[in-house]
């Protein structure tokens, strides 16, 4: 969440950059400013009346210690009453506490001074394409025709068993979806993230670090008797590594990957953009996660783009990189680049990454900090990103390496998947 100290010494500026979301905030930042100075009075006030409450009982102490009994017993009164003040206060303050934290829990982060105004995807700015468009043959089928052909993704016997949004791998498709789990695993390890295998639930505290609730409680599966819920990506359980956290300076950068399957419940996606595997509610990702100095986590952020960028010119795939505007910009995201695969038997394109710097947005919530060298503590700034989501670009590798005789595979998996063609 945004920190109030930032809100107070730049309120125009976040006003004006949360127009970009269009959003109006200027009565919540009105709002969060005097609920700041309400709760600093009330603070104030508790702090001069426990102070009292300690000095007079020091001076009872010295007056029993004089023999001077009855005036000692008349500042017990006195006591008495300051306690019951202070009691007040500290209900007080911390109902005033939990209102600012419940509105700076609706606000979300400020965008980036280069994040493009707008309303939806389609206001999403193109910066960079790669890679020529295959032409396929005259009986080019989309991907869950091409699954169905080759037997390699049962659709129909995944929402037997669960429901829709669920396939079932089988065979070569099996392998090769395992295939490029490693593939990707290694490419970020080689690349410099260490390796974690994090948990698939998670509870309602890793949920609020990472800023998924209360904005995207509706899309997640919770387990209603033990209040956990299915993890939507592994950036969660990831972040929540360094939750509570004071990492040295020297630590920095921070950098993990991680393999999960991951869980969103998409609740009213319909119609022929979700068919296959473009929209699933189980599906298997990589992410790779930064902990990084705020001053170079911009640099971090290109260098995670152009890590995306070598792991799609090997497997050849046509892709580009979109610049998120305002209004289809993530709720803790300051600055996001979407990454698309071309589906040339859907003539359109379809997201596998999205790479975004948080800056302190996450890490207030986290408390997580470091020292730097002058000895005072700071925010780190956090980064994650897909690399990448499995079921869109196995989309675009079985779409577009399709043939008359079947699908290759690209030439950079073939040692993972012991196997050339399906």
């Amino acid at each position: 969440m945004l920190q109030v100290a930032f809100i107070r010494e730049h309120k125009d500026t976040v006003i004006n950059r949360l127009k970009k979301r269009n959003i109006d905030a200027s009565q919540m930042i009105e709002d969060v400013i005097t609920l700041d100075e309400e709760r600093r009075q009330l603070q104030t006030q508790l702090d001069n009346t426990l102070a009292e409450s300690n000095s007079i009982s020091k001076e009872i102490g010295l007056l029993y210690k004089s023999g001077k009994a009855a005036e000692a017993n008349v500042l017990k009164e006195k006591t008495t009453q300051l306690k019951e003040d202070s009691k007040s206060l500290n209900e007080q303050l911390n109902a005033k506490t939990d209102a600012l934290n419940h509105l700076l829990y609706q606000i979300p982060n400020v965008p980036h001074d280069s994040v493009p105004t707008g309303n939806s995807d389609e206001d999403n700015e193109e910066i960079y394409t790669e890679g020529d468009i295959p032409k396929l043959h005259d009986n080019a089928l989309p991907h869950w025709e091409l699954a169905k052909k080759y037997d390699i993704i049962d659709f129909e016997l995944g929402t037997k068993i669960t429901g829709a949004g669920f396939p079932v791998y089988k065979g070569k498709g099996a392998r090769l979806q395992r295939a490029l789990i490693a593939y990707f695993l290694d490419k970020n390890t080689a690349a410099g993230y260490t390796e974690y295998q994090l948990p698939l639930l998670v509870n309602e505290a890793s949920g609020f670090g990472t800023g998924q609730l209360p904005d995207k409680e509706g899309q997640m599966y919770h387990v209603g008797e033990d209040n956990l819920y299915l993890i939507p990506t592994a950036e969660v359980p990831g972040t929540n590594l360094f939750r509570d956290e004071l990492v040295s300076e020297n630590d920095l950068p921070i950098a993990i990957t991680g393999y999960t399957p991951c869980f969103r419940r998409e609740a009213g996606s319909y119609g022929a953009h979700v068919r296959g595997l473009n929209r699933l509610h189980q599906f298997d990702k990589v992410e790779i996660l930064r902990v990084e100095h705020p001053d170079r986590s911009y640099e971090a952020l290109n260098e995670m783009v152009d890590h995306v960028k070598t792991i799609l010119k090997e497997l050849k795939l046509p892709y580009r990189i979109l610049r998120l505007c305002g209004g289809d910009l993530g709720f803790t995201s300051v600055l996001t680049y979407d990454f698309e695969v071309f589906s040339t038997a859907q003539d359109r394109w379809l997201e596998i990454s999205s790479v975004s710097n948080f800056e302190t947005f996450q890490a207030n919530r986290l408390k997580l900090r470091f020292k730097n060298q002058d000895g005072k503590t700071q925010l780190c700034h956090t980064l994650n990103g897909s690399s990448l989501a499995l079921p869109r670009v196995l989309a675009g590798i079985l779409e577009n390496y399709q043939t008359e005789d079947g699908i290759k595979i690209p030439e950079v998996l073939i040692p993972y998947t012991g196997f050339d063609k399906i």
